[in-house]
C-alpha cells in the first residue's frame, strides 16, 4: 500500500498489535470508502415497512443476520439515507454495526434500570431504549452540555420514552448512585484511533501517544465509576473506539487488579471473523488473565474497529 499520511508512530504500533495477516485488510479499512449502517428504529416504525419505503426511495441495502433490524447500504447512499423522509423522522437511523454490536453484548431488558454513564449523541441510548421496548430505565449522562442537547434531540426524535438525561461527571456517579444499575454501558471517550481516515485529516491531526495517556486516565475513572455503580450480580460494557491496549486492556486490568475477584469479565460471542482476542501484554507489561476475554473487532468495509470487554460485579467494594 502507498504511503500514508498517518502518524508513523501510529502505524508502528498498529503493525504490532494486529495479526500479521490482518495489518493490511485493516490498513485498507482506514483508506476505502466504508459500507453505511443503519437501522430501523422499531419505536418508531415497522421493518416491513420502511424497507419497502427504501425501496421506493432508490435506496440499496443489504440486511445484517445477526443484527435485529439493522442493514448496510454503499457509500454513495449515504446522502439518500440522510435525506430520506424515514430519517427526520426517526424511523431510522444511521450508526456503525461495531455500535450496535456493544448494545447486542451488554443485552439490555426491558424493566431493568440501566446506565449509560457516557451517552451522547445517544444512539446506543435509543438502541437500548428500543432492545428494552422502552420499558424499565435508562440513566443517560453526559458532561458537555452541547452533546448533552445534541443526544436529547436524538432521543426525542427517536421515541426514548423511558430514558432520562443527566450533565454530569461520569466519574462521579459511582459515588452517587452505588449499586444501583442492573447493566452499565461505558462507551469510554478516546483517541478515536479506528476512526481515523485518509479522507478526513481532522480524525487523527491531534494523535498523540500523550493523548493516548490522557485518556487511558480519564477512561480508568469513568469504568470504576461504572463498576461502582453497578448492582452485584450486574453487567457492565465497557468499550472504546481505540485500536490502543493503553485505553482498552490497560483499563480492564486497573479495575480487575484494583477490586480481585469482586469483578470478572465474561465471554464475548459474535459471529465475525474480523475478531481479536484480548492481548495478555503489552510494552513488556502483563495483563490480568482475564482480560483475554474481551474482544477487540478489526475495521472492514463495513465495521469501525472498536474494544468490547463485559464484566460482572459478583461482590461489594
Amino acid at each position: 500500500m502507498s504511503r500514508l499520511p498517518f502518524p508513523s508512530p501510529f502505524l508502528d504500533r498498529l503493525a504490532a498489535l494486529v495479526p500479521p495477516d490482518r495489518y493490511e485488510p485493516t490498513l485498507r479499512a482506514l483508506v476505502e470508502p466504508k459500507r453505511v449502517g443503519f437501522r430501523v428504529n422499531r419505536l418508531r416504525a415497522d421493518r416491513a415497512e420502511a424497507e419497502e419505503a427504501l425501496r421506493r426511495e432508490g435506496v440499496e441495502f443489504a440486511p445484517v443476520p445477526w443484527l435485529p433490524d439493522a442493514y448496510t447500504a454503499p457509500p454513495e447512499h449515504r446522502e439518500r439515507l440522510v435525506r430520506s423522509p424515514l430519517f427526520s423522522a426517526g424511523h431510522i437511523y444511521l450508526q456503525n454495526l461495531s455500535s450496535m454490536a456493544a448494545v447486542h453484548v451488554l443485552d439490555p431488558q426491558p424493566d431493568e434500570e440501566v446506565l449509560d454513564l457516557a451517552a451522547a449523541p445517544g444512539g446506543k441510548t435509543l438502541l437500548m431504549a428500543q432492545r428494552m421496548e422502552n420499558r424499565g430505565r435508562i440513566a443517560a449522562v453526559e458532561v458537555i452540555r452541547e452533546r448533552l442537547y445534541k443526544m436529547q434531540s436524538v432521543l426525542k426524535t427517536g421515541g426514548a420514552a423511558n430514558v432520562r438525561t443527566y450533565l454530569a461527571d461520569g466519574r462521579t456517579i459511582g459515588r452517587k448512585t452505588p449499586e444501583r444499575f442492573d447493566r452499565v454501558l461505558l462507551d469510554a471517550p478516546c483517541s478515536g484511533e479506528s476512526r481515523f481516515h485518509v479522507a478526513d485529516p481532522a480524525s487523527f491531526a491531534r494523535w498523540s501517544p500523550r493523548k493516548i495517556a490522557e485518556c487511558s486516565r480519564k477512561q480508568i475513572g469513568l469504568l470504576r465509576s461504572a463498576a461502582a455503580a453497578a448492582k452485584v450480580g450486574g453487567i457492565i460494557l465497557y468499550c472504546t473506539c481505540s485500536f490502543a491496549p493503553e485505553e482498552n486492556e490497560a483499563v480492564v486490568d486497573a479495575v480487575l487488579r484494583g477490586w480481585g475477584d469482586a469483578m470478572q469479565t465474561e465471554p464475548i460471542s459474535l459471529p465475525l471473523e474480523n475478531l481479536q482476542p484480548g492481548l495478555t501484554c503489552w510494552g513488556g507489561h502483563e495483563f490480568h488473565p482475564a482480560v483475554a476475554s474481551a474482544v477487540r473487532i478489526l475495521p472492514t468495509p463495513e465495521m469501525d474497529g472498536f474494544f468490547l470487554c463485559r464484566l460482572r460485579k459478583t461482590a461489594s467494594f
